[in-house]
């Protein structure tokens, strides 16, 4: 049986051990600084016409690390929303150093 998380930080570990795979990490790390880029484009010029491109971006590179690199499925179809608070969390890691995108 699988384990229910209640809490995201009960869930944080296991959303770090489906993302071990350093070049899943990387693409995860580019999506979201995509997706920041487009957020900050839309403010700037109030071109709402390309916040259709967020979820593409965000979720494409995610999902490309997980089904060619990883292998596995991402945890975004069991825990939609721990999933994201995982994304941007990881990436916080990343960009203080606490987890590596380097093999």
């Amino acid at each position: 049986m699988e384990k229910k998380y209640t809490s995201f930080s009960e869930f944080y570990p296991y959303y770090l051990s489906e993302h071990e795979n350093t070049t899943c990490r990387l693409l995860h790390f580019i999506g979201s600084w995509l997706v920041l880029a487009v957020i900050a484009y839309v403010i700037l010029t109030g071109a709402l016409v390309f916040l259709w491109l967020i979820p593409l971006i965000g979720y494409g590179f995610a999902w490309v690390g997980h089904f060619f690199y990883e292998h596995n499925k991402p945890a975004t179809f069991k825990y939609p929303f721990y999933s994201l608070m995982g994304d941007w969390v990881m990436f916080k890691d990343i960009l203080i150093g606490k987890i590596s995108i380097r093999a």
